[in-house]
């Protein structure tokens, strides 16, 4: 990326912090109105992490507008309603969502996480995100905004978004300047809650006697409640796939081992968490232990679930976006 913007091009130079979902859909809005911008990413390389994700029409809009919309929904399962369920399978109640398809025009759409991620990342051109750019630092000076990265690089722009995740560096150094200068409000100083860890995984199968449900065009959407303060979801997704994750409640003991500055999608290779469900039955047929072995295991992650709404969300030439501006549980609606 340049150092100046040129005389002959005023638009801005946007820098984006962070080549997840957010940094990405700002990136092909900004490619489609020929804003230059450049990503930088801290990680070596794109992981298939996460489980399943469920969009609502309130935000196909949007996707439309850049483009994905149609892909998406081919790669999409939609579902009609949720079924809460006892450890035993034993229905609790059904949550319905064909209102939203009368009220917007759309079908809630259900799908792999990973997937969404390639459909946004091959727009962006290879040229224009840079991997292994760790921010350690940001800072304004000459009417300009600059990056500097843990490998020694620094870079300049004029406008700095922060898409780096709820531990973002941006938000750091935006929130240090303002509170420095007695404008920060006191909220934005204080901690995340963190009372949850999720670990998630997608399993394959084409055994349809045991997983007749894979065959529907719709989706099955269970979630269970143990009633030990955990919980998990199992969802039917394209491609002979099965979306699964659990919920766990943390004790308070718990809270302080944990290393949330590194509570980010990653390889769960070594938690037990999931023996104790393993002879549970599973909404789909099997048992829950015959699911986690259909996973593979470098797709199995775990990530701590972080709570907060930040009332700063932009300073000066620096704007938040995404986990870093609010961090909700998914259960509250990402």
């Amino acid at each position: 990326m340049s150092q100046n913007t040129s005389e002959a091009n005023p638009k801005p130079e946007v820098l984006i912090i962070g080549a997840g979902i957010a940094g990405l859909a700002l990136a092909i809005l900004l490619e489609q109105i020929d804003v230059p911008y450049h990503i930088y990413e801290r990680a070596s390389e794109v992981k298939p992490l996460g489980s399943a994700m469920s969009f609502t029409g309130g935000i196909f809009p949007a996707l439309e507008q850049i483009g994905v919309y149609e892909e998406l929904r081919q790669a999409s399962k939609a579902y009609t309603h949720l079924d809460f369920l006892t450890a035993n399978l034993k229905k609790m109640g059904i949550f319905s969502v064909e209102e939203d398809y009368v009220t917007t025009g759309y079908q809630t759409l259900v799908f792999c996480r990973p997937r969404i991620y390639e459909i946004l990342l091959k727009r962006v051109p290879e040229h224009k995100i840079s991997f292994k750019k760790k921010v350690v630092q940001t800072e304004e000076k000459d009417d300009k905004v600059h990056i500097h990265c843990s490998d020694g690089t620094s870079y300049t722009g004029d406008i700095l978004i922060g898409a780096d995740g709820a531990y973002s560096e941006v938000r750091k150094s935006m929130y240090k300047t303002m509170d420095e200068k007695g404008i920060l409000p006191k909220e934005d100083l204080e901690d995340f809650a963190v009372n949850y860890t999720t670990i998630v995984g997608v399993a394959s199968s084409s055994d349809y006697e045991k997983y007749p449900k894979l065959k529907d065009d719709y989706s099955s959407f269970s979630q269970i409640i143990y009633g030990d303060g955990s919980n998990c979801f199992v969802i039917s997704l394209p491609d002979n796939q099965i979306s699964w994750g659990f919920g766990v409640q943390l004790a308070i003991s718990n809270l302080k081992e944990m290393d949330y500055q590194n509570a980010e999608w990653a390889p769960e290779v070594k938690d037990t968490t999931l023996d104790r469900y393993r002879d549970f039955p599973c909404p789909m047929g099997g048992t829950m232990g015959e699911l986690f072995d259909a996973t593979p295991k470098h797709l199995i992650s775990k990530v701590a679930l972080e709570e907060k709404m930040f009332q700063t969300c932009h300073y000066s030439r620096s704007v938040l976006l995404g986990d870093a501006w609010h961090k909700f549980h998914p259960a509250g609606g990402q």
